[in-house]
């Protein structure tokens, strides 16, 4: 409980502030002036998205930390609730190493190159501790993968802070550092449309950001700690969040708004995850009183918002994380029973009764786990720091590693590469395996 504690308060500004590093000085973009009232039109990021016109945005919006104040000089504090939801923001990113490929070697480019994705690829066991990547003050929370740069992961932390790793690089692995959220950032993905990140946590809010320009293209105000988002696995315009309040909502980036919202009563939303067609998804609640997890897990219809399920979980335990297999028809869920059970995808979406995937442990932690690009392997973190291994299909225990001293608390395979994952843990620490 006391790792618990310290991980989730927030960092004060009143705490001692480690040193700047010596001759660093504040990253600014030439094509935006430091002047509000003189900023050009941004561009947009996405030009496949027929945005709307956007409206101009105040530079002194957004709450400026005293790290930050002491980098750019005295900025006055302004009322955050004044911020507009759609300008960009400039002062929020490090430029620390370079996020081109060119700084990968050739046979790491080679091996993605060459190797066949999805199914056709057959998943390994990595071996070993490969790569550590240190930066993170406090727990990770997730790490994503790019589908399109396969050579960048983005990691979220605690420390208000999100990652971008060029992981093969002969210099400085740590590209990015970006500090657009004032609060624990819960949750990291990339978008299929180049280099993008998605991002959300404690301050209310979902953001979009442009990882090589370092801008936030957008910011996506709610009215709830937002803990996981996840795009449509077919339109990546539509992104759906889950928040404290138990609110589900599906969003539109062209516009910026609500396109629809899920409403069940439910507790704080814990995952979401969906249907491999993208016509469904399965929520996750955090649902206290009485002898069972009612609406704990439910399947949605997104297009009607109406739920498909009800009460498929009838055991007193939450559920983290929610998992579609990638091919056949069921999902798993992470369930603080220190097991992963087993759904059917198809009404009424049975639990399977007599097989479930054991020896690993949740703990209460937000322990993830996640499919291998051919469905045969299913991994888990674990609340002893171990990654566990199982065959998705029996499910047998196939291998243990022991990666942290505290709780491992993600695992992701690589998209190209069957032999790679990446890790992170509630220490702060980011590790690649292969």
């Amino acid at each position: 409980m006391d790792l618990l504690c310290k991980a989730y308060s927030n960092t004060s500004d009143d705490e001692p502030e480690p040193e700047p590093e010596p001759k660093r000085k504040p990253v600014y973009h030439q094509h935006l002036p430091f002047r509000p009232s003189k900023r050009t039109k941004p561009e947009y990021p996405l030009p496949t998205l027929d945005l709307p016109k956007r409206e101009e945005a105040p530079l002194p919006g957004r709450y400026i930390s005293k790290r930050e104040r002491a980098l750019s000089g005295t900025v006055p504090e302004a009322d955050e609730s004044k911020q507009n939801t759609r300008g960009p923001h400039v002062i929020t990113q490090s430029v620390i190493g370079s996020i081109s490929k060119s700084d990968v070697p050739h046979d790491v480019l080679s091996s993605m190159w060459h190797k066949p994705k999805g199914r056709t690829q057959l998943s390994q066991i990595p071996e070993k501790l490969t790569i550590a990547l240190n930066g993170h003050a406090k727990a990770v929370t997730a790490v994503h993968w790019s589908p399109t740069h396969a050579h960048l992961l983005a990691s979220s932390g605690m420390d208000h802070t999100i990652s971008i790793w060029n992981v093969w690089s002969r210099d400085h692995k740590k590209a990015r550092v970006l500090n657009f959220h004032n609060a624990a950032v819960k949750d990291v993905k990339w978008s299929q449309q180049g280099l993008f990140v998605l991002s959300c946590g404690y301050d209310c809010s979902s953001r979009l950001i442009d990882v090589e320009k370092g801008l936030e293209s957008q910011m996506f105000r709610d009215d709830q700690a937002v803990g996981v988002i996840k795009f449509h696995p077919d339109n990546s315009n539509l992104f759906l969040s889950g928040g404290s309040k138990g609110r589900l909502r599906l969003w539109d980036v062209r516009t910026g708004k609500v396109v629809h919202e899920y409403i069940r009563g439910l507790g704080p939303i814990l995952d979401v995850e969906f249907s491999t067609d993208g016509k469904q998804f399965v929520s996750s609640s955090d649902v206290s009183g009485g002898n069972i997890s009612e609406n704990s897990i439910i399947v949605w219809d997104i297009s009607r918002q109406v739920p498909l399920s009800n009460q498929v979980y009838a055991e007193a335990y939450t559920c983290p994380c929610v998992r579609y297999h990638p091919f056949d028809p069921y999902f798993v869920a992470q369930s603080n029973g220190n097991y992963i059970a087993i759904f059917s995808s198809n009404p009424p979406f049975k639990l399977d009764k007599y097989k479930r995937y054991e020896s690993h442990g949740v703990a209460g932690f937000p322990i993830k786990c996640n499919f291998s690009l051919d469905g045969e392997k299913l991994v888990s973190g674990s609340s002893d720091g171990s990654i566990y291994f199982y065959n998705s299909r029996s499910p047998a225990l196939i291998k243990k590693i022991k990666a942290y001293e505290e709780a491992c608390i993600d695992v992701v395979f690589h998209p190209i590469l069957s032999n790679v994952i990446a890790s992170c843990s509630w220490n702060g620490d980011v590790s690649v395996f292969e």
